[in-house]
């Protein structure tokens, strides 16, 4: 890796527009399971599968059930920023990093100091009234019981992320799409690119360096003149940001 380390510095070095994509993997190190790995919620037995769990029609269907998983297996507190994170923050801070975007919906890079991220899939640290639009944040979500319900108006109050079967915000698409255009080096990192409208975001990239970091191969190895197969906190960490 440590050859990896020396090219993707080099490349930081000598850019001054960088964008970084990321997914699951960029959490992991901070504790958050993802959904696809070994280990992942993909891999573990519930009553029903966690894709069906987590999608619109099971909500509206069993909202308690879907509250249970939710708050079982989505929230995460206690979880703290890596050094991925960290480092992302200290590269904004230079100005050479525009944006962050993520697949990840736990807030981690903003608690590790990134403003400019652009969440693809919420955010479990926004929560909404769906009938009246009242604002909770995380605490009111991990501490209501079963449904929870609005203190306004008596409303269910949903998260303000993006389940299977919704759309994506597209204003929030259509700002992650100009960064990534307008990036002169693409850093991807820890994600598959399985998952899609997402990963289609990368199609758009006209920059000549891209760095793909993940512990598994994805569709856009080859495409990528830098990839390295390790975990993404680990290398960030030998990074030197000034």
């Amino acid at each position: 890796m440590e050859e990896s380390v020396k090219q993707l510095q080099k490349w930081i070095d000598e850019s001054q527009n960088i964008v970084f994509f990321g997914g699951a993997g960029v959490s992991t190190e901070s504790g958050i399971p993802d959904f696809r790995s070994v280990d992942g919620l993909y891999h573990q037995s519930y009553r029903y599968p966690p894709e069906t769990i987590i999608s619109r029609s099971f909500f509206d269907r069993d909202p308690e059930e879907f509250f249970r998983f939710y708050r079982e297996k989505m929230l995460w507190p206690d979880a703290k920023p890596n050094p991925a994170h960290r480092k992302l923050a200290e590269l904004e801070r230079t100005g050479k990093l525009r944006a962050v975007v993520t697949q990840n919906i736990d807030g981690l890079h903003q608690a590790a100091g990134s403003v400019q991220v652009y969440e693809l899939h919420g955010s479990v640290h926004r929560n909404y009234c769906m009938n009246c639009r009242q604002s909770y944040d995380l605490d009111f979500m991990i501490h209501s019981q079963g449904v929870p319900r609005c203190s306004v108006c008596g409303g269910v109050v949903k998260p303000d992320v993006v389940l299977y079967e919704e759309a994506l915000d597209q204003s929030v698409m259509n700002s992650a799409l100009r960064a990534i255009q307008d990036a002169g080096l693409l850093i991807i990192g820890g994600t598959s690119l399985a998952v899609y409208p997402a990963a289609g975001l990368i199609q758009y990239f006209r920059g000549n360096r891209l760095a793909l970091i993940n512990k598994t191969p994805t569709p856009y190895d080859q495409a990528a003149g830098l990839v390295v197969a390790a975990p993404i906190g680990a290398l960030f960490d030998q990074l030197h940001i000034c």
